[in-house]
């Protein structure tokens, strides 16, 4: 098991005296015992202000970062405050990722302090996230113009548009009643849902992954799969369209 760490926790756990190797295998107990939500306000608590200071070292990919946000018309910032928002929401989403993947969630979260690397797992979840809220407070219209201008529209729709709107019906958001009938579509295809930024994370978290969540912000970082936004034609006055 110890060949599994970084060079440097292996040599330091074999170095520890039997004292403080009790001390050790506690905290191993404890943290594997406890709940995930309890898991995840320690390790919140426990690496914040080192995961912090490692992000805010990497201008860079910050720099990257906030210019996706601002093509995305995006306005949030990435101070300080802000990151430890974000790392103890990634920490509960990754608890609440247990559901669906039990082996994966402390997997997940203690990477992030294990790798140096991956403080900007962080900086693409967040990106991620930012995206996919966006895309959750569109009408569907508007969503319909968002992935009509992707590259590859059925896998986008697939793996983005669908779930939300799925997560739209089940929660009453949105209700496409008589969809087949024009204005009553109208109705509901033009609605622009009304959610709190605090609904929107509660839902994002509940519809997604962290990893479907990070790899998005992944992919638009690293130009692998570029997601193309025009702002005037996606949110336009819908009259101008619907009764085109």
């Amino acid at each position: 098991m110890l060949d599994k760490l970084p060079p440097e926790a292996k040599t330091w756990a074999e170095k520890l005296h039997w004292k403080e190797r009790r001390y050790l295998l506690s905290i191993c107990h404890l943290l594997c015992a406890a709940a995930p939500e309890t898991q995840a306000q320690f390790l919140d608590q426990y690496t914040a202000d080192g995961l912090i200071g490692k992000i805010i070292q990497d201008y860079e990919t910050q720099t990257k970062i906030k210019n996706h946000f601002k093509s995305f018309h995006i306005d949030t910032e990435l101070n300080p405050q802000v990151l430890r928002k974000n790392i103890k929401q990634f920490y509960i989403h990754s608890a609440q990722d247990v559901r669906r993947e039990p082996a994966k969630y402390l997997e997940s979260a203690l990477r992030l302090v294990t790798s140096p690397e991956e403080k900007n797992y962080v900086l693409n979840y967040i990106l991620g996230f930012e995206l996919i809220k966006l895309i959750f407070k569109m009408s569907w219209l508007q969503q319909e113009r968002f992935y009509s201008l992707q590259h590859n529209q059925e896998e986008f729709f697939n793996a983005y548009i669908k779930p939300i709107q799925y997560t739209h019906r089940l929660n009453g958001i949105v209700n496409p009643k008589d969809s087949n009938l024009f204005f009553a579509q109208r109705s509901y295809f033009v609605q622009k849902p009304n959610l709190s930024d605090r609904k929107t994370t509660e839902l994002v978290m509940v519809t997604f992954t962290t990893d479907t969540v990070s790899n998005l912000g992944f992919s638009i970082v690293r130009n692998i799969r570029p997601v193309p936004f025009d702002y005037d034609y996606i949110y336009q006055p819908e009259e101008e369209r619907i009764f085109c």
